[in-house]
């Protein structure tokens, strides 16, 4: 139900908005830039929030904040037509520009930010044994939702129009989603009188001792360790190409004289592979050290940067979701089961608040960075080349991100 308020969601209906507010590509990805920044810079006081009042209150009133956000997006052509009439010194642009950012900023606010920050957070605190293969089952159904999500609501579109489609769908999460979520959403085990895991205890010698915390790390103590950044490098760097690859992935395909109905169509096969790789990676990383993940999630980022340099064929279109297959399919591990294992779960909203701060920005930065490079030299391509050298320099590092000890 986040999807909306991912880049994943937003990218089909970015043209339209290009269309009907007349404003270019580049404006609106400064938009969604600023608004997506922003939403990041509060995240941390977000997960803050999260960990004193539980992910049942936050989580539903997040969720019909998020429905009335997408509500009011679908009104912004009408919205800025209104403020022109009254105040005629209004310039239409710029009112459009101001008027869709904020309007960014809430969506990725509530959307990609807290409701998913509420969700992931309250299935981890219910496991930790196998809060790997929970993850996993968990990511079957983010990893089918976020995929299909472009081909559900390009068709949306096609039935009721964008602003039709935003509607529908603000209304379905405002109040029958929010409902499921009052009734059937705990925060954590103890509070409901149970266990984490059901009980389960592993066999002896079956779990090594860095598959658990050292201590209860807080949010400073956590900043102080190099694991900690690497980690938060390593999705930042995968959310900030992948969301500037999917905003931009009609144009991108356009550039090589390819389709519209070409670029929507390779997020299902890819979503195909990323499902495999999630269920299999999350329930090997209950046994192996998350490291060995995170080395894979960076060699598919490499593999479908190469892809987008080169695309142009169909097997440059093969090798891009396979690429993006397998950095989706590890990133779901590696965004969410580090900082329970690494650092506990008394300070897990503000560890995981911030770290998706940092996720959220590069999120944000994405779209805008592809933009850029295509003004100043023509291709998409050299967005490509820079993710490519940051992902060696992390591959570097990534053997020396351990399990932290306890700080002193």
């Amino acid at each position: 139900m986040s999807a909306p308020g991912q880049t994943v969601g937003v990218s089909p209906f970015t043209d339209f908005l290009i269309r009907d507010l007349g404003i270019s590509r580049i404006n609106l990805s400064l938009a969604y830039l600023i608004g997506t920044l922003t939403s990041s810079l509060i995240l941390t006081h977000a997960g803050r929030i999260y960990d004193l009042h539980g992910a049942r209150l936050v989580g539903t009133v997040v969720t019909v904040a998020l429905g009335l956000v997408l509500i009011t997006l679908s009104l912004v052509p009408e919205l800025v037509g209104g403020l022109t009439k009254v105040i005629p010194v209004l310039p239409v642009v710029p009112t459009a520009f101001v008027i869709v950012t904020v309007g960014f900023f809430l969506l990725r606010f509530f959307g990609q930010g807290v409701l998913a920050l509420v969700a992931r957070n309250m299935v981890l605190k219910w496991f930790e044994t196998r809060r790997g293969l929970a993850n996993a089952l968990v990511g079957v159904a983010t990893t089918v939702g976020f995929s299909s999500s472009p081909v559900i609501f390009n068709a949306m579109i096609g039935r009721f129009g964008w602003q039709g489609a935003w509607r529908i769908l603000g209304l379905v999460i405002a109040v029958p989603f929010a409902i499921v979520f009052l009734v059937f959403s705990r925060d954590n085990p103890r509070e409901c009188g149970l266990l984490p895991d059901g009980g389960f205890v592993p066999k002896p010698g079956r779990r090594a001792p860095e598959m658990y915390p050292s201590a209860e790390f807080t949010l400073r103590e956590a900043q102080g360790t190099l694991t900690f950044w690497v980690f938060t490098a390593i999705v930042t760097l995968s959310s900030m190409y992948f969301t500037g690859l999917t905003f931009h992935i009609v144009s991108v395909f356009d550039e090589v004289g390819m389709s519209r109905v070409q670029a929507v169509a390779i997020f299902l096969p890819a979503s195909v592979i990323a499902l495999g790789l999630n269920l299999f990676g999350g329930w090997i990383s209950d046994f192996i050290k998350l490291k060995y993940l995170a080395m894979v999630q960076l060699l598919g980022m490499l593999l479908s940067t190469v892809a987008v340099f080169y695309l142009s064929t169909p097997l440059t279109v093969l090798l891009l979701i396979v690429g993006n297959g397998i950095n989706s399919g590890m990133f779901g591990i590696v965004v969410n089961v580090p900082w329970p294992r690494f650092f506990g779960t008394t300070h897990l909203g503000r560890i995981s608040g911030f770290s998706m701060g940092w996720t959220v920005a590069g999120s944000a930065v994405g779209p805008y960075f592809f933009s850029v490079a295509l003004a100043l030299f023509g291709t998409y391509g050299a967005a490509s080349v820079v993710t490519a050298v940051i992902a060696v320099v992390l591959l570097a590092l990534i053997p020396f991100a351990n399990r932290p000890e306890a700080p002193e």
